[in-house]
């Protein structure tokens, strides 16, 4: 997504150097944005330096180059939810005349498939960036002034670089709760795709896309799994569609308690070589305490910038009390010379955002170009066991910023072809489509909300359309592909406002 705006007076001279320092460009963070913001400023002509460390977590978890998407976040997240597909098409496929005997789900032979995987592109984004002249340490950076950093790598050693530019991709780390035991016991999502036991019975906390991501892919491998929620479900998300997805994760046999908070944790019972450890969870539910035993808790209550590792005070570096850094539209910070781009900005924490945005300033810094990154309608995709793809704006969103009456909502459900004959059960009934709408536009479509299989790929094509400006009868116009989920945004007659029924469906 990108804007031809201007950058102001954003250094755009190319890659000629009128310094002494030590390299043109220093990127702190090997993540997806960093990376590509590394590698296209070296394209250019830059010399570019990318430091990345990941300091290993409470329970004594690390990883490679490459970010958390690569190592701990997008990658290894859909390779389970894949896997727990898998055991759902596999009871689907009996009903197809497939004569197959379901056989248990061997968690450590995904986890060493899932590991091998990621290893290998470790070590390729590691010959990547040397094919492409960008010198790499791994080592953790923090600054001493607003051209210089010191680097400390995993012995002590130190090390002084100096740069002309900045670019921060640090990226972020999960939350811990001050609970008792909560970091003594607990795992995050920083540890769990690398989990060396069956987690066993399982307590996902939070009620965040990555809780009911891992949820569900725990549930849908056989996973004993329940959720803690303290409030609403995916706040910031569509909140009809977050409720739909809560819904279905009930009937597919996630367990959930809310209103409810942790309040301690204590290990009743050490893991051994044959067994898993034992928790005890007290939690608060309505002023309530209650108790519970599980195997493995999973905290998955938000995440934090790693803004106040990088010594941001020694360059006068302004950030907001949770660490996201301010920027202008060039993403530039307060301080000249630096800039930040992907999970540390206020903006979608997507990788495909932070690969465009680093990608297009180093063309910016180095290449002459004008083009910016546009943060509005960024498609986006929750790998819940019902799939929930989105683009723009929610529907609470829309009315807050149009107003009520100048809202449509469109919408309807709609039942898979790959699922029709399959038997009857609580799963059923539960995909759903709507266009949120501004009337006073000529019908723009200013969000879109997908419920049901497929819902990146389903997502990421009508991304383009809103990007467009496309309005509702841009998508009656256009002939849908049949039969296919996605044929249902071009069908759609039933507005919420009429209060007529969805539940017909046509061929």
């Amino acid at each position: 997504v990108v804007s031809t705006q201007s950058t102001g007076d954003q250094d755009m001279q190319g890659a000629e150097r009128s310094h002494s320092y030590n390299f043109d460009l220093a990127v702190l963070g090997g993540g997806s944005g960093g990376l590509a913001c590394a590698k296209q400023a070296a394209k250019e002509g830059a010399k570019v330096v990318v430091f990345d460390y990941v300091k290993p977590t409470p329970q004594a978890t690390t990883w490679g180059l490459g970010g958390t998407c690569l190592n701990v976040g997008c990658i290894p997240k859909k390779l389970m939810h894949t896997a727990s597909i898998y055991g759902e098409l596999t009871e689907d496929a009996l009903q197809y005349g497939w004569d197959i005997t379901k056989n248990s789900h061997d968690w450590n032979k995904m986890v060493e498939k899932i590991q091998n995987h990621i290893k290998g592109q470790n070590w390729s984004i590691r010959v990547d960036l040397r094919e492409k002249n960008v010198t790499y340490y791994n080592e953790y950076a923090s600054f001493v002034d607003k051209h210089t950093v010191k680097s400390v790598n995993k012995r002590g050693a130190e090390r002084t670089v100096t740069a002309d530019k900045f670019v921060l991709a640090m990226g972020g780390r999960p939350n811990y709760p001050d609970v008792p035991g909560a970091q003594d016991y607990a795992i995050t999502s920083d540890d769990i795709f690398s989990l060396k036991q069956h987690p066993g019975k399982t307590l996902c906390v939070g009620a965040s896309y990555i809780s009911l991501e891992c949820a569900g892919f725990l549930n849908g491998i056989g996973v004993d799994t329940t959720v803690l929620v303290r409030s609403i479900l995916l706040r910031g998300f569509d909140t009809d569609c977050a409720e739909k997805i809560g819904a279905y994760m009930e009937a597919c046999g996630v367990k959930f308690i809310r209103p409810g908070v942790p309040t301690k944790i204590e290990r009743i019972k050490e893991p051994t070589d044959n067994s898993p450890q034992e928790l005890k969870v007290y939690f608060s539910v309505n002023g309530e305490e209650r108790s519970e035993i599980f195997n493995t808790v999973l905290f998955a209550i938000g995440r934090k910038p790693l803004t106040e590792k990088i010594n941001p005070d020694a360059i006068g570096l302004k950030y907001d009390p949770n660490g996201k850094i301010p920027v202008d539209e060039g993403e530039r910070t307060n301080v000249d010379n630096v800039y930040a781009i992907g999970d540390v900005l206020n903006a979608p924490e997507l990788t495909p955002l932070a690969i465009q945005s680093g990608r297009l300033l180093a063309k910016r810094l180095y290449a002459g170009s004008k083009i910016l990154t546009d943060y509005t309608n960024v498609p986006t995709t929750v790998f819940t066991p019902l799939e929930y793809g989105s683009v723009g704006l929610s529907e609470e969103a829309a009315i807050s910023k149009y107003g009520e009456d100048n809202i449509e909502v469109y919408h309807t459900k709609h039942t898979p072809t790959e699922q029709v004959i399959r038997e009857a059960s609580a799963l059923d009934g539960h995909n759903y489509a709507k266009l949120v709408v501004n009337k006073a536009d000529n019908e723009r479509v200013v969000g879109l909300h997908y419920l049901g299989p497929n819902a990146g790929e389903i997502t990421g094509g009508f991304g383009l359309g809103l990007i467009m400006g496309a309005t509702k009868t841009d998508f009656d116009r256009l002939v849908g592909i049949h039969p296919t989920s996605s044929e249902v945004f071009t069908t759609m007659n039933i507005t919420k406002r009429s209060g007529n029924s969805i539940d017909v469906e046509d061929c």
